[in-house]
């Protein structure tokens, strides 16, 4: 969420900055050579933009019968967005990790609360030892793919989104790369 937030700001000043100079253009005030850097100031903020548009991949999925192709971000990881209890969770496909992981925020957004859950496990993860809660999600779904009852467990430290291990990647029959995408196949 903290990222959509950070790029709704970083095009809103963009638009104030193009707007502006394009104002400032049209008004024809300042020096030939100012108006000059106003211009090639316009044509990179443009640039830009067009570039962030075309780079922005990792947030579609596409969805064929047994089939999620899930191409890779800017940032070269592959999320993927489930329905989990009718309710959508953004993942990071961790092949690192072994079992479908919740953050807190996610768990409660599902109907678990994780102030009601035994804490009894623990897990190593890049920030040290946290300690884990067993769950199970009533209904896990990619598009068509449906999984009942799917184990999971609950972060009790802070994670940051939710992580799709192991445990629920080997319900695939195939996980592969072609290129940049990640492929799921039943």
């Amino acid at each position: 969420m903290g990222e959509d937030w950070a790029q709704l700001i970083y095009y809103g000043l963009l638009l104030i900055f193009i707007g502006g100079a394009l104002l400032f253009e049209l008004s024809g005030r300042g020096s030939q050579g100012l108006r000059q850097i106003m211009l090639w100031g316009v044509i990179f903020a443009g640039a830009t933009f067009a570039a962030n548009l075309w780079l922005d991949r990792g947030t579609q999925q596409v969805i064929s019968g047994g089939r999620v192709e899930i191409p890779v971000s800017r940032d070269n990881h592959f999320y993927l967005t489930a329905e989990l209890n009718g309710t959508p969770v953004r993942f990071v496909v961790d092949t690192g990790a072994t079992s479908i992981a919740l953050g807190a925020e996610d768990a409660r957004r599902i109907g678990i609360d994780p102030e009601d859950l035994a804490y009894i496990g623990t897990a190593r993860t890049a920030n040290g030892t946290v300690r884990t809660a067993n769950v199970t999600i009533e209904e896990f779904a990619i598009g068509d793919i449906v999984d009942r009852n799917v184990p999971a467990t609950v972060i009790g430290g802070e994670l940051d989104g939710s992580l799709l291990g192991m445990s629920y990647l080997r319900r695939f029959a195939r996980v592969s790369f072609e290129g940049d995408l990640m492929v799921l196949e039943r």
